[in-house]
């Protein structure tokens, strides 16, 4: 444990900060799995959500830019999946 009252106030900030990625990483494994569970209806809200979670956690570098980008593409390819065939069983 540490004994400096800055090393104390260090730990603490790491236990919030920690916390606090581990709820955006969550939510953003949560946002995929229920875009993968949505129909054609639901997807483009459902991918909507996730572009703006992915962007978020970019923004604040809880994840490198360019796996948000390339976790967006893929959601977005998968929605374009969904709608099409949900068009062709129509």
């Amino acid at each position: 444990m540490a004994n400096l009252k800055s090393s104390k106030k260090d730990v603490r900030r790491t236990i919030r900060r920690t916390e606090r990625n581990r709820r955006a990483k969550s939510r953003i494994k949560t946002l995929r799995k229920g875009l993968l569970q949505s129909d054609a209806t639901s997807a483009p809200r459902a991918l909507q959500e996730l572009s703006a979670a992915l962007d978020k956690g970019a923004k604040t570098n809880l994840l490198h830019r360019n796996k948000a980008n390339r976790l967006k593409s893929r959601a977005a390819r998968l929605a374009t999946r969904l709608s099409a065939s949900a068009e062709s069983a129509s």
